[in-house]
């Protein structure tokens, strides 16, 4: 029997589970594990500035393929800590990701050793396991188990801890004749399925509302046929963004509070029976308002944890299973019924859609100087094609880009969605340019996410990871700037000020431009509407020369409220600008979808 360390162990491990990628921060409590690492190749790895900074790498990283596992690694105490709010952004959205950590000797870890801190408890209640292994042996063990937990049922991430004298630790380790543990993933009954589409063909005005779990399932293709087999309207969730194209027929727009489309919510408020796969209900797709949200509409609920089932609200009936698993038995009993005859004709009904979606639309061309932001986007439309992938995290600039953007494939809006951590762009931007190398990767950015965590944009550079960062900046935090309104105040929101080296850009303070290119990146600064595309198509270019990270700063009118309900009801959505529909202001001012 092979005898190697516990670390070397864990490397082997990592490659015969599919990683090819690491990223992270060594430390003396990790040394040993880098070492592995190094000798024993076949793992890439990129050098982190901050260690949440990696987890979130990790994270974009997972995201950017099926099948992909992102990994991110730290030495013990603050580095630990510092993973948390990744593996919370993880576990909110259903993202496997692995963190490992060191740790301080096993004799000293409950002295107050320099660094020693229980993170497996502190990381337990964002995790599906966390594990602080205290016998070498065990090592390959929790390994295996933590890939298989990270994949089966609901997907999350794992956090594994060593200690560094159990890194140390030779064991026998045969590499040659490991496994990996086999899946479980619940599946639907053909019985539960039929009952399901009983609800469907008793309808009149169905909607399939498609979340994030249909992504993660690598089901698009099914959904998008079964919604074809049976001409039934598709309302993506934030998380689902992309999995029927926006410009197909049968997709009916974004429902919600904030995310959402005007005609996904007149759509989602005209229908009479609802299909969710993979979603969980999230407040700012229904609402606080349940009763608005659910009168006069039946639920079948779809979703792979058994206790999503019934946690918003009860269902008229409720399925636990992969959304791949369900969707191909969807697609199965569609067709059968489709040969019988027994399918109704929705035309009218899609055609209703589709009339509000080509009516209902938001004014994004205007030709103010500061910008106004839904020109920004408007552009961007025109500039990216629907190879792009968009990511982006939470703020102002991600609600008027849910609203404003297209996107036409699974997996190119990659957006954190529960947690919302500012910072968390340019990291995960950078695990998915990492990735898909030779992809279109666009971030979008408020001035302050792209402030949090901007010293990532160094491992852009360093290690030639090219993307293009559009970054609106009207020195606000604009999003919690709208919500006070509400309070009737406008107090700590405001970030102006005189920057004394950058006398042009008046009351907006930071120079991102220079601090992008102190970091070893290009950047372009956009003040007028007439300069966006330009802008946008020198960045793409940029990116392509130099591969660094490229940043498109676009210099915005101080306040300007994007459109969402003040009362969390998605009947009830203030629209503070203009519409495209009203005089002067016809839709063909709008970007056309275009595959």
């Amino acid at each position: 029997m092979p005898r190697m360390t516990a670390a070397r162990a864990a490397v082997e491990i990592l490659k015969r589970e599919g990683v090819s990628h690491a990223f992270g921060v060594p430390g003396a409590a990790i040394n040993p594990f880098y070492k592995a690492l190094k000798e024993g190749g076949g793992i890439d790895h990129t050098l982190a500035r901050h260690v949440e900074g990696a987890s979130h790498m990790a994270e974009g990283y997972t995201r950017t393929h099926p099948g992909n596992i992102g990994v991110c690694i730290g030495t013990s105490g603050p580095a630990g800590t510092d993973m948390i709010t990744g593996l919370y952004s993880a576990i909110g959205d259903s993202i496997p990701i692995l963190c490992i950590t060191g740790q301080a000797p096993t004799h000293v870890i409950h002295k107050e050793d320099f660094q020693a801190v229980d993170i497996a408890s502190i990381a337990r209640p964002v995790t599906k396991a966390a594990t602080t292994v205290l016998e070498a042996a065990q090592v390959p063990g929790v390994f295996q188990q933590a890939f298989h937990l990270m994949r089966s049922g609901r997907p999350g991430p794992v956090l594994i801890d060593l200690p560094i004298d159990v890194q140390l630790t030779e064991i026998e380790f045969d590499p040659e004749t490991y496994e990996p543990l086999p899946v479980y993933k619940p599946a639907a009954t053909r019985a539960q399925i039929e009952k399901a589409i009983s609800f469907l063909l008793a309808s009149e005005r169905p909607v399939i509302v498609a979340g994030g779990g249909i992504i993660s399932a690598d089901a698009s293709d099914l959904l998008v046929e079964f919604a074809e087999l049976t001409g039934t309207p598709v309302i993506p969730t934030l998380m689902g963004w992309g999995a029927i194209a926006d410009d197909h027929e049968l997709n009916a727009g974004m429902a919600g509070v904030q995310t959402s489309h005007r005609y996904g919510n007149a759509n989602f408020l005209d229908s009479d029976f609802v299909l969710g796969i993979g979603n969980r209900w999230a407040n700012r797709h229904t609402g606080y308002k349940l009763d608005v949200y659910t009168k006069g509409r039946k639920f079948v609920h779809v979703d792979i944890e058994p206790t999503q089932i019934g946690k918003i609200f009860a269902p008229d009936y409720g399925i636990a299973s992969d959304a791949k698993a369900a969707l191909e038995l969807f697609v199965e009993v569609a067709k059968e019924l489709k040969a019988e005859g027994r399918l109704p004709d929705r035309g009218a009904w899609v055609g209703a859609t589709q009339e509000r979606k080509a009516t209902m639309l938001r004014r994004t061309h205007f030709d103010d100087v500061p910008l106004k932001p839904q020109r920004v986007y408007e552009e961007m439309n025109r500039a990216f094609g629907p190879e792009t992938r968009y990511v982006t995290t939470i703020g102002l600039s991600q609600i008027a880009g849910a609203q404003m953007l297209h996107v036409y494939r699974p997996r190119h809006w990659i957006n954190c969605g529960q947690a919302g951590p500012l910072g968390w762009t340019i990291p995960a931007a950078i695990g998915v340019a990492t990735a898909d190398p030779e992809a279109q990767v666009v971030a979008l950015s408020g001035d302050y996410d792209f402030q949090f965590m901007i010293e990532e944009l160094a491992v852009g550079a360093q290690h030639r990871i090219p993307y293009v960062h559009v970054l609106v900046n009207n020195s606000y935090l604009g999003l919690i700037r709208q919500a006070q309104l509400g309070l009737d105040i406008n107090f700590q929101v405001n970030l102006e000020f005189e920057n004394l080296n950058s006398p042009e850009l008046g009351v907006y303070g930071v120079d991102h431009v220079k601090v992008a290119e102190g970091l070893g990146c290009k950047a372009i600064r956009v003040t007028e509407p007439d300069q966006l595309l330009p802008a946008f198509e020198e960045a793409k270019k940029l990116a392509a020369e130099y591969r660094v990270p490229v940043v498109v700063e676009a210099i915005l009118e101080r306040i300007t409220n994007i459109s969402m309900s003040r009362t969390m009801d998605i009947s009830d959505i203030s629209e503070f600008e203009e519409l495209a529909t009203e005089p002067g202001h016809a839709p063909t001012a709008i970007s056309p979808l275009s595959a």
